[in-house]
């Protein structure tokens, strides 16, 4: 039988820092199924309690702000892309064809995924934007960071249409105007929507699949706000393939200064963006601003300090390489089941916490599905080879192909 990390034609690394990129996604997705949504932005729409939000729930909110959120995405659109690629340079034939078929059924399992569990699924983001990559695969590295760079300038300018009249009417002092107004019932403590994004919470499965089912255009759209920012990570990542960063190629030292350098521009830049929603009493159109639209070039660059950081001390034969690439392996399964780990403690078909946790027990719930995914996933591998979902997404894209 295959044990974890010695299957050959595969770079251990890779898959470990795949299996890193998987688990802290977790400690963000976890206050979707846990809290109201407004939640995800701002630490005191909800404590439980609107308004509500202790010095450990604050603290928390800042250190996942800064390090977390959005990092980890990132991190895992690169690898998407740079997974992309190494396919597409695999094949010997009807290369966009495979590509395609595989970017469907991927889209499909999302859907599926965001109409039963989770309302924000990357997969289908993923899978549209990743429509895109044959058309970037014969770019040189150099074209491809250039393209990544110009995709995170237009979700930027993109987002001040959206922001920009809220950011301004809070500089301004204006409360009523209706970009403030929908600001504070998105990103901030406006009880009336906070109430209904409880009732939402707390609804029953078949309940929430009508739903879902009937706000499938309405997801379609919200999920094309993303695309810039996931197709700069997923270009990022086959930029980094092609110049071997990702393939463990580069010496230590270069990995040492690329994150020091990614992480000395990025970490006082977020640290910044906290210090501001916090001096301004965490307003929704601040809170809105800074986690969607002003932290995404910081966001991206301390996603790829990690990156580099990882692949500079990850040991192939090491234990916990050994063990993260397992999980890296098995990342689109393990991505589903800590959907159906944390339905099972929040939704009302499971436990029902869905609103009765802080932000601090939402953190340490969401350590639950990561020891599950450390613990089975090189248990399965050595077993069965590949992931159950894995192995239904490449027999669906061979089934279309």
């Amino acid at each position: 039988m295959e044990t974890p990390g010695t299957h050959p034609g595969r770079i251990i690394e890779l898959d470990a820092l795949r299996g890193v990129a998987v688990i802290g996604i977790v400690w963000m997705n976890v206050l979707v199924f846990a809290m109201p949504g407004q939640s995800y932005y701002n630490p005191v729409a909800w404590g439980p309690g609107i308004g509500e939000a202790s010095a450990a729930d604050r603290l928390v909110w800042a250190a996942s702000f800064v390090f977390v959120e959005d990092k980890f995405r990132t991190l895992f659109a690169m690898l998407f892309g740079a997974g992309c690629l190494i396919l597409i340079e695999r094949s010997q034939s009807r290369k966009w064809q495979a590509h395609f078929a595989r970017m469907a059924v991927l889209f499909g399992i999302g859907l599926v995924h965001a109409v039963l569990l989770a309302s924000n699924d990357v997969l289908r983001a993923y899978a549209l934007a990743g429509l895109a990559l044959p058309l970037l695969a014969h770019l040189s590295a150099r074209e491809l960071y250039a393209i990544a760079i110009g995709l995170v300038v237009l979700h930027c300018g993109a987002g001040l249409v959206m922001f920009g009249g809220a950011v301004l009417d809070h500089l301004n002092g204006l409360t009523t105007s209706d970009a403030a107004l929908f600001a504070e019932r998105n990103f901030g403590r406006d009880e009336a929507a906070i109430r209904y994004s409880l009732s939402v919470g707390a609804e029953g499965l078949s309940e929430r699949i009508l739903r879902r089912l009937n706000s499938i255009p309405q997801q379609i759209v919200a999920i094309s706000g993303s695309l810039p920012l996931n197709l700069a990570a997923m270009t990022l990542g086959m930029g980094l393939w092609k110049q071997r960063m990702l393939a463990g190629e580069w010496r230590t030292y270069l990995l040492q200064r690329l994150a020091a350098v990614c992480a000395l521009v990025a970490i006082p830049g977020l640290l910044a963006l906290v210090w501001w929603t916090a001096q301004s009493d965490f307003s929704g159109a601040v809170a809105g601003a800074s986690t969607l639209l002003i932290s995404a070039p910081f966001d991206t660059l301390l996603g790829l300090a990690y990156a580099a950081l990882a692949m500079a001390f990850f040991a192939p034969g090491g234990a916990l390489t050994v063990r993260l690439a397992a999980v890296g392996r098995l990342s689109l399964t393990n991505y589903l089941m800590t959907s159906v780990i944390f339905g099972a403690i929040f939704a009302g078909w499971g436990l029902g916490l869905f609103g009765s946790v802080s932000r601090s027990e939402a953190f340490a719930l969401s350590l639950v599905p990561v020891v599950a995914m450390l613990l089975w996933s090189p248990v399965w591998l050595t077993r069965f080879g590949q992931g159950p979902f894995e192995r239904l997404w490449r027999a669906g894209a061979r089934l279309l192909a």
